[in-house]
């Protein structure tokens, strides 16, 4: 993003669109502008008529595509080229995260803790887009600690997932013939559409995927009352419990967001704070081994 004056909140939302699309999602047309903010096509065509007057070297027009494609040498203006702005819009249901993000309201001192952004590339993440809109196959390398330098996979995706940390990506694998989690910093190189799934691989048959856990979270019984009574004020229990609900492949990734080791007990019981109630329950989940 770059350091000039920025334009009026409602303006500098319009262009950050506009980056996010064409890097993600490889297009961005007027319609795009249109919807996500209820302006007619004319007034949404003036909008980009007006970011390629500021940034002329980052969009080209594709006839055949009926919109604007990234040029080669695209470079961000109005964002910061992460893929956690993508996948945020995403995820948000509207059309940008937070489109109130240049009004300045911060009255008050505050501060967050940076952490780092994971290397996502915006190919990567048009392909599967693409693949999970289109019901396709993808051939991909991945990296893993088996197979540090990539291994060929075949992979029918469905949902991207932020969860502790980090993206990922829903898909079923031909080599294993389940549905995983990838993350998508482990890709190497750009997934090739490989044609349309075998069988039922979508997402609306990965069946762990739609169930739904109760995972039970509790202060720690080793703690003294007033200290437990303390914790379930500080979580917003309810009669000194957490009842959270997530999809079945996510209760590892909850806990963990939660700082919940559900295979190490602290042998200082304020260091861990709050344990699992309902353990059993959870084994379908987690391996207690």
């Amino acid at each position: 993003m770059t350091t000039c004056t920025p334009p009026p909140w409602d303006t500098l939302a319009r262009y950050r669109l506009i980056e996010i699309l064409a890097l993600w999602e490889g297009r961005v047309a007027s319609s795009h502008i249109g919807q996500a903010f209820g302006i007619g096509r004319q007034q949404a065509q003036k909008v980009l008529k007006r970011y390629r007057e500021l940034v002329p070297a980052n969009l080209l027009y594709d006839e055949s595509r009926k919109g604007f494609l990234p040029a080669e040498g695209f470079s961000p203006h109005f964002t910061f080229g992460r893929v956690e702005e993508y996948l945020h819009l995403l995820g948000s249901g509207q059309g940008l995260d937070s489109p109130f993000t240049g009004l300045g309201l911060g009255a008050a001192d505050t501060e967050s803790l940076p952490l780092p952004s994971r290397r996502v590339s915006p190919q990567v993440v048009r392909e599967l887009v693409k693949a999970s809109r289109l019901g396709q196959r993808l051939e991909v390398t991945y990296a893993s600690f088996s197979s540090p330098e990539g291994e060929e996979r075949i992979i029918v995706p469905h949902t991207l997932v932020f969860a502790a940390g980090r993206w990922h990506v829903r898909a079923f694998c031909e080599k294993h013939l389940a549905y995983r989690d990838f993350v998508l910093s482990r890709f190497r190189g750009v997934p090739e559409p490989c044609g349309e799934m075998l069988g039922a691989h979508g997402g609306v048959h990965d069946e762990q995927w739609h169930t739904q856990v109760a995972v039970r979270l509790i202060p720690d019984r080793r703690l003294p009352d007033t200290e437990r009574e303390l914790l379930a004020m500080d979580y917003g229990m309810a009669d000194g419990e957490l009842l959270l609900h997530c999809r079945g492949p996510l209760v590892l990734y909850a806990l963990r967001e939660l700082g919940v080791n559900p295979h190490h007990s602290e042998p200082d019981p304020r260091a861990q704070q709050i344990e699992i109630a309902n353990r059993e329950a959870l084994a379908t989940w987690i391996r207690w081994d």
